[in-house]
Parts: C-alpha cells; structure tokens; sequence
C-alpha cells in the first residue's frame, strides 16, 4: 500500500496518499523540499532558471542585454559555423553599430555555455577492439573506438466496445500485457530505439556515425555483411549505452509526470525502429531470415514456420533488459519494407518485366496533372535514385498504369499489394481496417502465382514480402506502423549528426558534435523559459502555407456557401469558409472575350446567362453584355476534412483553373492546369453509385447543400474546372453566391469495372462542343485524378499535355491520395 516517505503514514490509495501529504503540514513541507531538489522537470525548470538569475543579479536575459541581443544569439549558435561567427561579428556594421555584449566567437560560446540551464552531460568511453592481424611483435593489432553517450535515466527526469481501435501504444496489446507484470500503482515508460548508420562527410564519405536516438511512447504521435566481430562490437556498445535502464527497469524510479504526481516508473525497452539489416543485426540473426520469427529462409513466401538461425553472440545487449522481448520489440518499416522493398525492388519490377520498360515509361508520361502530384515527364526507367515521397507519389497512379498493359491476374495482385500498402499507412486502426489489410494480403497469395507462370519470379521467399505478414499482429501490440517509420531518425540525422558535424572544424569532430549538441539544448531550455517568463506561447506561429508551388497570394480569404445581401460587399471575408480564394483577384478586370481567349471557355456567355436566369422571374433578370468586366482566381482551395486514420500535413486540398502562358524571352511557356473536381449535381439517382461515396452524402458539407431543392437525390460528378470568378456588383442577385465557376461536365459514372475496380467516366458533349455551366463555388466538393483509357497500346497521336482533350474515356482513380482511398472506407 502507498506510505508517506516522511510519518511512515500508510493508505490504501494514492488518491489517499496525496490528501494525506496535502493535510499534513510538515510532510507538505518536505515534499516540496524533496520535490525541488529531485530532478529537473518541465514543471519546475522555468522556476529554477529563474531563481538562478535572481541569484546571480542578472536580468532576464541571463548573460545577454536585451531581447535583440538574444535573437540573435539563437540565430547564430543554430544556423553559423564558429569561423563564419567570428567574420560575422568583425563587420564593421555589427562592431561598431550593435554594441555587442560579445565580439568573438570565443566570447559568444562562453556566453551560451554560462546558461543557467541543465542538461544530461555527455561522457565518452572507449571500446577496445581486437582485429584478426598481428603486429611485428606477433600481438594482434588493437583499435580504440569512442562510445558518447549521456545517461538515458538523467534524460527521463526532465521530464468495451466491439471494433476495438489500435492507434498510440497504450491502446495496444503489449502495453497492457507488460503493465500487468509489474506491481500496482506502477506505471510503464515504453522506449522506443532507433538507429541507422550515416555518412557525414558529403563528398569522400569516409566520416561516418551510428546515431541511436530515444523517445518514449507515452508522448502521442508523428545492405552490408556482418562478420560475427561486427555483431559482438556492436551489442557491446549497445549494452554499455542501456546499462542504466536494467535497475531501473525492474525496481522503477519516482519521477514526476504531466499531472504533477509521483510515479513509480519503469523505463522498458517497448520498439526499436530499424531497417532490415540492423533489426537482423539486433535479433543476432542471419540477413535471409527473418528477425520476428521462426521461419526458414526458403519458405518465406509461405505462412509456414521453422528454427532460427541465430549468429553466435557471447552476450546480447538486450539479454538482461527487463521485461523485453526484442522480437517483438522489432518494429514495422514502411519505407523499406514496403514503399522501397515490395513496392519498387519487387512488384514494380515484376510488371514492368510483363508490361515492357517502354509501355511503362509512355503510360507513366501520360498520365494526367493532380495537385501535389510528381509528374514522370520522362517515364521512370532512367531514374536512378529515389525517395520515399517519390516511391508514393508513384503509387498513386501506379495501378492507372496497369490498366490494358498487364492481365487481369497481374492486376489483381497489384491492387492488393497497393491496397495492402496504404492500409498500413493508417495512423488509426480499428478491427475492420485489420481484416481488410488481412484480406488484401491473402488475395495477393491468391493470386501471386501469375508472376511464376509468366516466369518472372521463381519463388517469393524474400524477407520483406514476409514482413507483410507480421504487419496485424504487429498493430495490435504496439499500435499503427505510421509511429515507427525509419523516414524520422533519417530525417533526425539533419538535426543531430550530419549539421553537428558541419559545425566542426573537422579535426576531433564527434566530441565537437557533442559540444554542439548540448549548446543547442541550452539555447532551447533557456529560450523555452523566456516563453514561459513573457507568456508569449503560440504568438509567433504563421500557418503553413502547404508548400504549393505557386508561392504568391499566399494570403486567402474564406467565401462560399454564406449568401450575399444586397448592401454587403462581396470582397468581405465571410466567418464560415469551407471553400478559399486569394485574398485578392489574379486576374482583374477580363471582358468576355477575354475569358474565352485565355480559358477556352467557348460557352461562357450562354451558361452564365442560364445560371443567372434560372428560377428568376423575367422582370428581375440581370441583362449580361460582353462588355462587362470579371475578377478571376486562378486557385481555390477546399479544407480537408479531418480524419482519425489519416493526417494530412497540408489542410487544404489546392485546385487550380490556370490559363497556358506564351513562350517569351528565356521563358518556354506553359501549358494551362484546369484540374478535374467532383461536384455535387441534383437530379436523377444513378444505380451505378448507390451505396458508394459517390452518392455524394459523405464527402459533402452540409453548408454546400442549399443550392438543391430539398427532394432532390444528391450526387457526385466529374467536371473540369476551367474558370474561377467573380460577378461584378450590378449582375449579383440576392440570394445567389457571388463566388462562380465554369465547368465542363463529363457523363455521370457508368458501371463499376470489375477488373479494375474503379469507375469509368466519359466527357459530355452538346454537339461538338463540351456540356458546360457555371456553377456556385461551393457546390465542387474535390478534386479528382482520371486516369485515361489506354487499352493494350498508347495511342500515338496523344499529347502528355492534351490527353483529356484527346482521350474521351477515363477511370476515376482512388489511389490519387490517402484521403481519396479511405473516404469510401469509413462511411
């Protein structure tokens, strides 16, 4: 039972516990005496830094002037090099204009290491290695490798339904099976590990370092050979870097957590994130097997199971951690495993050998513009090099490719494999989404013989394609593979290895590298006390613009479903956005005829008309001439509804209606980008959507639904969007949107393909000409990807810029993005 520390008071609860210290004055006292002294913690470190300064008669700004003089403190320890610093602080403009309180880079170092701050400080300890040579003396030749590290444990001290949902590690199965081994009222702090091996040096690569980085999980989300030396070298590091985590695995230790509590916490060793190599590396294992189970190299691409075969380790670093077990503390890896293991090393390879290299290359040329989409202007044959990103952006129409180049059976294993992959890639799962992951995976083993049958493949006994099998049990114990991603200590090597090792002068460069790295947790302790102190927590965050690659008119204002009134203007934002234009018009002042020029909008004269006219009586109707002026927006951007499964870094989905530019100067033009949208349409039903998200009630907000009649059935079809604009004031009518587009209707959706598993669609015509309206901004719903028709062959007369003039059959692609897959999936 909890007892009081101080009186030997005991109490059947901790709730009673905390009353009892709360009453009691004298073991109040000394609680907050013990309190204070016990670590330094997010609660008490903006307290203690601010005593010191009171102490030390300094002001807030610590060793520094002013606030000037600290912002430039933190550019210049983050973003300058020592010698770059001291020419920096020689200029004449910065001697003899800013009065300095340092004038050397010398001098500011010295500042920044006289922080009142505290942090873990590294320590360095040498590895002996004995090599497989002799010296003249006939002794084996000896190596010293250095092993910096700082204590792990110093670091923590800063610091009943029926579709069960499996999404951060305390929802998952392991969490709870471990906290049931330890006694009551312990808590658990799972480690997450994760290692990989990177060059420093840019051009001789002979600089290299093997970073591990540590988190816990209790925070909420975001090939070589090996001798048997090699895995004893590195388990002995590895072993000598966890040593502090084996007593306080098992006994805990009282630390501080966010509800101002004592705990007795245990650190355990939870996942260990790594690529395929290192987790054989790890799990002592031999690179042809798997590290997560027992099956035999040869029967990989079976669900069978056989004996492992371990490498002769004398003792394994995670052999006395407790509570560990390191195979199932091997993670999921997205990025190697799937996007650059079965994706491109196996399943790309496969069809491109059905297909041929050159169908591949011009089905890949052709495919159609999509907002953040990579264009493959030159097919993928010649790349030499890729990245994840690329690898997903490639997926996205991968299956389009596929389409008429390979047989059914061909396809069918291809969609499983990329349905497969983007399951994986949710960041929520529920028992539903596991069985349709478990689903995809066996309709591929159903159907992956077509790839020995056409001879492209002997066997499947890979180790990756094996990994798929462990991916259900694998969310269900430690939660979705989004948390464990080997793209984040990649991306970590920027911060913390390969910028650490620009910062040195080359010479001694990884005791340097610490000395950088602690500094720069100075600056960030020192800099998260002044938030603190000025309570200026959240002043200076901007909104992400989404990295569109058109960067003006950044700026964008809310408009949409709101109606106008006869004395509001229509530039005033409205409160309620579900649909964004620039704040300020890209186009201003165009005739009618311009429009027509620049958008090819042949019928924009009759369909405004028709827009403005309908249900208005005749009297009130407004008369438009081909000399009136319109504002025009060459972007409209719809917000994203948030999704638990999935989170998407930019919250706007960006559609554009941009005219061709001429060639001019050096300048070689452009082609004009129109985007294809979906729109919700009143009218008929069509049988060939019910039941689907295309009926239009799932992906549609209820602010867009006023323009229909109430007995209308709604639904969803393609359009091109080819005009985005504003009426000028004397057309505007009250109680219609002021906020319109010119669209190009294609047919509505025909019967679902049964081979491929999409919809087909085709473009409308009236006559020759294409079936156009305008329509209210907020009745465009998203845009869509149309993948084109191609049939076994690309149709030479086709250009990559003109194939939806040119193609007249399509196929509305569910791939294009991860919103656009799970949008069906959830309703």
């Amino acid at each position: 039972m909890p007892t009081c520390k101080d009186c030997g008071h005991w109490v059947p609860t901790a709730s009673g516990l905390n009353k009892h210290i709360s009453k009691s004055q004298s073991c109040h006292t000394k609680w907050i005496k013990w309190l204070q002294n016990f670590s330094i913690n997010i609660f008490n470190l903006g307290g203690w830094i601010q005593d010191e300064l009171e102490n030390s008669d300094e002001g807030m700004w610590g060793l520094f002037h002013n606030e000037d003089e600290w912002e430039l403190v933190k550019w210049l320890i983050q973003n300058v090099g020592q010698n770059q610093t001291n020419k920096f602080l020689k200029l004449p403009i910065i001697k003899d204009q800013t009065s300095l309180s340092y004038t050397t880079a010398k001098a500011f170092l010295k500042k920044i290491d006289g922080l009142p701050t505290k942090t873990p400080a590294w320590h360095c300890d040498i590895v002996k290695v004995t090599g497989d040579l002799v010296d003249g003396d006939s002794e084996m030749l000896m190596t010293e490798l250095e092993l910096w590290q700082w204590d792990p444990v110093e670091s923590y001290e800063d610091t009943q339904g029926k579709s069960q949902i499996y999404d951060n590690m305390w929802t998952c199965d392991w969490w709870w099976e471990t906290q049931g081994k330890l006694i009551p009222g312990a808590t658990i702090a799972p480690l997450i590990l994760a290692s990989d091996k990177t060059s420093l040096s840019q051009f001789h690569r002979d600089k290299s370092a093997w970073p591990i980085y540590m988190t816990i999980s209790n925070i909420e989300k975001s090939t070589s050979t090996w001798s048997v030396a090699g895995y004893q070298l590195f388990h002995e590091c590895m072993r000598r870097l966890l040593q502090p985590l084996i007593a306080v695995g098992c006994e805990g230790v009282e630390m501080v957590c966010a509800d101002r509590r004592v705990q007795q916490v245990h650190p355990i060793l939870a996942a260990y994130v790594m690529d395929h190599p290192e987790q054989c590396l790890v799990a002592c294992m031999k690179e042809s097997f798997c590290p997560k189970c027992c099956v035999h190299c040869d029967n990989q691409g079976e669900l069978l199971t056989s004996l492992l075969r371990l490498c002769p380790v004398y003792h394994p670093f995670w052999a006395d951690l407790p509570h560990a077990n390191i195979f199932v503390s091997l993670t999921l890896d997205i990025l190697h495993q799937l996007h650059k293991g079965v994706f491109h090393n196996h399943l790309l390879k496969w069809c491109t050998k059905i297909a041929g290299e050159d169908q591949i290359d011009e089905q890949f040329h052709m495919m159609m513009n999509y907002p953040s989409f990579q264009y493959f202007s030159k097919g993928i044959s010649l790349m030499l090099q890729w990245t994840g990103t690329e690898h997903r952006k490639m997926q996205w129409v991968f299956l389009g490719v596929l389409t008429g180049a390979v047989q059914p059976t061909v396809f069918h294993a291809a969609r499983a494999v990329l349905d497969f992959i983007y399951y994986a890639q949710y960041h929520a799962h529920t028992s539903q989404t596991l069985d349709a992951l478990q689903n995809t995976l066996d309709e591929f083993h159903t159907h992956k013989h077509i790839f020995t049958d056409l001879g492209v493949r002997d066997d499947f006994n890979t180790p990756k394609l094996h990994s798929m099998m462990h991916y259900i049990d694998s969310i269900k114990s430690q939660g979705s593979a989004d948390s464990f991603n080997t793209e984040f200590p990649e991306c970590l090597h920027i911060d913390f290895a390969k910028n650490a090792y620009c910062a040195t002068n080359k010479q001694d460069y990884v005791a340097q590298m610490t000395k950088w790295l602690m500094r720069q947790e100075m600056v960030d302790q020192f800099t998260a006390y002044l938030d603190w102190q000025l309570q200026r927590f959240g002043e200076d965050l901007e909104p992400a613009t989404g990295g569109d690659e058109d960067n003006d008119d950044n700026e964008e204002m809310p408009t949409t479903a709101p109606m106008n009134s006869d004395e509001g203007s229509s530039t005033q934002p409205i409160p309620v956005s579900t649909h964004i234009l620039p704040s300020h018009p890209s186009f201003k002042a165009l005739t009618i005829t311009t429009i027509m020029h620049m958008f090819s909008t042949m019928n924009f004269l009759p369909a405004l008309t028709q827009f403005l006219h309908l249900d208005i009586v005749p009297a009130n109707r407004p008369i438009v001439s081909e000399w009136d002026w319109f504002h025009a927006y060459w972007r409209l951007s719809i917000p994203y509804e948030k999704l638990p499964a999935i989170h998407i870094t930019n919250g706007l989905n960006r559609i554009h209606a941009t005219p061709p530019t001429a060639p001019a100067g050096c300048s070689s033009g452009a082609i004009g980008k129109f985007d294809t949208v979906l729109v919700q349409v009143a009218g008929d039903a069509n049988m060939h959507t019910q039941g689907t998200a295309l009926e239009g009630r799932c992906l549609v907000s209820l602010s867009c639904l006023q323009d229909f009649e109430l007995h209308s059935h709604l639904g969803l079809q393609v359009a091109q969007l080819q005009f985005i604009f504003e009426l000028p004031r004397h057309l505007t009518i009250v109680g219609k949107p002021n906020q319109l587009a010119y669209v190009e209707w294609f047919q509505p959706f025909r019967a679902w393909d049964e081979v491929f598993q999409m919809h087909a669609v085709t473009c409308s015509y009236a006559g020759r000409v294409p079936h156009s309206a305008v329509i209210p901004v907020s009745s465009i719903v998203h845009s869509c990807h149309l993948i084109p028709k191609f049939g076994t062959r690309v149709d030479r007369s086709w250009s990559a810029g003109h194939v939806l003039d040119s193609c007249k059959t399509f196929y509305l692609n569910s791939w294009i993005d991860m919103y656009t897959f799970i949008k069906p999936t959830i309703h």
